[in-house]
């Protein structure tokens, strides 16, 4: 991957039904633009990486450990390593940022999505 890229040239993987990330790693950080269609979950599961957030566009339904919340964009979360999460979409959908570090070389193995032009930021 080149330094310098615009969102539409970084083909998505899937990371879940219904969920689709690009990513953008470094040596020890992963950026993931991640886009959810309406009403998708993130099924519950943890990893030994620390994870924060921020909702971009809709609506995001977290759970982190015992803590819930609703968060609409700027809402943002912290999600340290090996603890249990959740997360559904609204009715309209979500993208979302994450940062991953260490990087989530696990993705390595998911699906690499055919080029198509991301649901953020919209084209004029």
């Amino acid at each position: 991957m080149t330094d310098l890229a615009d969102l539409s040239d970084i083909p998505p993987i899937q990371v879940f039904d219904g969920i689709r990330a690009r990513r953008v790693e470094g040596d020890l950080v992963t950026l993931a633009i991640v886009e959810l269609d309406p009403d998708a979950v993130v099924p519950e599961h943890r990893h030994p990486h620390e994870q924060n957030g921020m909702v971009i566009t809709g609506q995001m339904t977290f759970r982190v450990g015992s803590e819930e919340r609703a968060l609409g964009p700027g809402g943002t979360w912290r999600i340290r390593g090996d603890v249990p999460h959740t997360a559904t979409a609204g009715p309209e959908g979500a993208v979302v940022i994450d940062v991953f570090s260490p990087i989530r070389s696990d993705w390595e193995s998911r699906q690499v999505l055919e080029l198509m032009d991301p649901v953020w930021p919209r084209r004029p």
